[in-house]
């Protein structure tokens, strides 16, 4: 029976490097994007071509009846989920006292409330089969904190302490939950940046390169897999030796 995986935000940046991985790996794939449906309908065109089935769905994961939607959905394809990837977040530069408060509650909610919403509609799934896998995208924002972007590092963070508690949680009912923590990878994300601001993050990172979407795509397929089956509640980090 193949394994079936959701991914937020999987149309673009790593969200569509970890579904394609899947996929690779003949898992079924569901995906959900907010805006690119362009974006989303080239990823299921491309997963489609590995032999596995894909669908995408336009969602916002700050809702919980759009997690319900897509998760009731994608039992309805494919009959179970074995994988869950919350992977959606979106991320704003500047002072603290610069940032309104409907941009602290945005990042808030669609980076560590979409964790939960997801996580709480696919649970009687996973609980009922007594399998799962929950991998959280962090960041090693969420770590160490960064200047000017308190609301990011803080949600992030966030991610960590639901992943360690979460783990706990549902490990009797043979879930797993892990968060990777990439460091700085090259997606839309770093568009703001300029060359010498990559090229001196580049210089910070000891493999004196930027990660890829690919590298944590990687992480993704070890902690979905049989091969990390005694390792949960923990954060990998995929950041070049930056933390």
């Amino acid at each position: 029976m193949s394994k079936c995986a959701i991914i937020t935000g999987g149309s673009r940046g790593i969200g569509a490097a970890i579904a394609l991985a899947l996929a690779a790996e003949g898992c079924n794939i569901a995906i959900t994007y907010k805006h690119r449906s362009d974006c989303a309908e080239s990823i299921v065109s491309k997963i489609s071509k590995l032999g596995v089935s894909a669908f995408s769905f336009k969602a916002d994961v700050k809702s919980h009846d759009d997690a319900l939607y897509v998760t009731n959905e994608a039992i309805k394809q494919f009959g179970h989920i074995d994988i869950l990837v919350n992977n959606a977040a979106i991320a704003s530069s500047s002072l603290l006292q610069e940032l309104s408060p409907k941009q602290w509650n945005e990042i808030i909610a669609t980076n560590l409330t979409g964790c939960y919403n997801f996580c709480h509609a696919v649970l009687p799934d996973m609980i009922s089969r007594k399998s799962g896998s929950i991998i959280n995208i962090s960041s090693m924002w969420g770590q160490t904190g960064a200047s000017c972007e308190v609301a990011y590092s803080a949600s992030k963070a966030g991610v960590i302490g639901f992943t360690k508690a979460l783990a706990k949680e549902v490990s009797l009912s043979g879930i797993r939950v892990n968060a990777i923590a990439p460091g700085v990878i090259m997606t839309d994300m770093l568009n703001e940046y300029s060359q010498d601001d990559l090229n001196a993050l580049k210089e910070e990172t000891p493999l004196q390169r930027l990660g890829t979407p690919e590298d944590i795509a990687n992480a993704a397929v070890f902690l979905a897999g049989d091969k990390s089956s005694f390792i949960t509640g923990q954060v990998l980090g995929v950041n070049g030796g930056f933390v």
